[in-house]
C-alpha cells in the first residue's frame, strides 16, 4: 500500500502550469506570490505551492529570509510554503516584478516569454498546486522551505520532462483536452518530486514523510488513511502489519511522536472538518462517516481538537467562504 497516494488522494490537489519561460543571462525575476497566484488562479484554495522546472542553463532561486538554491537543467525547484523568492542568472541586475505583469502572463497562458541580457539561455516552465492546508499537512509540515530536486535521473522523470517540454511547446496549437493533459502532467510532475524527495531523506530522519519509507510504520499510516472510519485498534493494526502491539507503538512514535490511535483521531476530525466546510451532511453523518459511533463522541472530539462544536465551525466556515467570495 502507499501511504502518500492515499493522502493525495483526499487531498484532491489541483494544479497547471502557468509561465513557460526562455530568459538569457543577466537577468533577475521577483515571482509572483503564492498568494497573488491564488487570487487568479484557484481564489478558493487555502494554500499553493509554487514549482519551477529548469529544462536548459542555470538560475538560482532565494527566499526573502536568505535560503538559497542554485539549479541546473533538469533540476525543479519547489517552495511548498508559497515563500516570496526571486530568480536569476548571471550579474548583478535590477529584478523585474513579475507581479506586475500577472495579469498579462495570465493573458498569454503558456506562450513563450523572452527577456534578458543576450548571455547564457535559462529555459523553464512554471507551476501550483493548490490543496487545503489542514488535509495537507501531513506532507507538507515535513517540507522545507525550499528545496531541489533532479527528474533526470531515471527514465520515468526523463519522460516526464520531455512531456511536458513537448505540451508547453506546443502550448499555441493544442487539441482538444489538451489543457487538461498539461495540467494532469503537472500533478505527476508534483508527486514525483515528493517521492523522490522522500527517497533521498537521510537514514536518521524523522516525521510523516520518513515514517512512510518504514515498512511498518508506512504500512500502518497508509490503512488507516485508506479506511478512517474502520474501527481499527492498535491490536488489528498491529495484526494488519504483522509486528506486534508495543513494537507497532514503539516504532510508530519514533517517526511521529505519537500513537497510531492519537494520530487516527487528528485525521478523522480533519477530515470531519473538511466534511463540514464542504458539503451539507449532518453532524450525525459527517460523524459516522469518520468512525465514530456516535454524535455526541464527535461532537466532544471535535469541540476539544477546534475549540468550538462541529455546527458552528460549518456555520463560520460557510459564513467566511460568503465573505471571501463577496470582496
Amino acid at each position: 500500500m502507499d501511504v502518500l497516494s492515499e493522502v493525495l488522494r483526499v487531498v484532491r490537489l489541483r494544479g497547471a502550469l502557468f509561465y513557460n519561460g526562455e530568459f538569457s543571462s543577466p537577468w533577475c525575476v521577483n515571482a509572483s506570490s503564492a498568494c497573488a497566484l491564488a487570487r487568479h488562479f484557484a481564489p478558493e484554495a487555502k494554500h499553493v505551492i509554487i514549482f519551477h522546472l529548469l529544462t536548459e542553463g542555470r538560475a538560482f532561486v532565494e527566499l526573502e529570509n536568505g535560503d538559497r538554491v542554485t539549479m541546473n537543467a533538469g533540476d525543479l525547484v519547489m517552495i511548498p510554503h508559497g515563500d516570496p523568492h526571486i530568480m536569476g542568472n548571471g550579474g548583478s541586475v535590477k529584478a523585474v516584478n513579475d507581479s506586475e505583469q500577472l495579469a498579462e502572463v495570465i493573458e498569454r497562458g503558456l506562450k513563450l516569454w523572452q527577456m534578458g541580457g543576450g548571455g547564457e539561455v535559462t529555459r523553464f516552465v512554471c507551476g501550483y498546486m493548490a490543496c487545503d492546508p489542514e488535509l495537507s499537512k501531513a506532507f507538507l509540515s515535513g517540507l522545507p522551505r525550499i528545496f531541489t530536486v533532479s527528474i533526470r535521473n531515471d527514465a520515468a522523470g526523463r519522460w516526464l520532462e520531455n512531456s511536458i517540454r513537448f505540451s508547453v511547446d506546443q502550448a499555441d496549437t493544442l487539441r482538444a483536452g489538451g489543457e487538461a493533459v498539461i495540467s494532469k502532467l503537472s500533478e505527476v510532475l508534483f508527486i514525483e518530486t515528493l517521492r523522490t524527495y522522500i527517497s533521498h531523506l537521510p537514514s536518521e530522519q524523522k516525521g510523516w514523510l520518513a515514517g512512510t519509507r518504514d515498512e511498518e510504520v508506512g504500512k500502518t499510516l497508509a490503512l488507516m488513511h485508506r479506511n478512517p472510519a474502520h474501527p481499527w485498534t492498535l491490536a488489528s493494526l498491529a495484526k494488519e502489519v504483522g509486528i506486534s502491539r508495543s513494537v507497532l507503538a514503539e516504532r510508530f512514535r519514533h517517526y511521529l511522536n505519537e500513537t497510531p490511535m492519537a494520530y487516527l483521531m487528528r485525521w478523522r476530525l480533519e477530515l470531519g472538518a473538511q466534511m463540514l466546510k464542504s458539503g451539507n451532511h449532518s453532524v450525525a453523518q459527517v460523524a459516522d462517516d469518520v468512525g465514530y459511533e456516535s454524535e455526541a463522541a464527535f461532537n466532544r472530539a471535535f469541540k476539544r481538537e477546534y475549540g468550538i462544536p462541529p455546527a458552528r465551525y460549518r456555520t463560520q466556515a460557510r459564513s467566511a467562504r460568503s465573505k471571501a467570495a463577496s470582496a
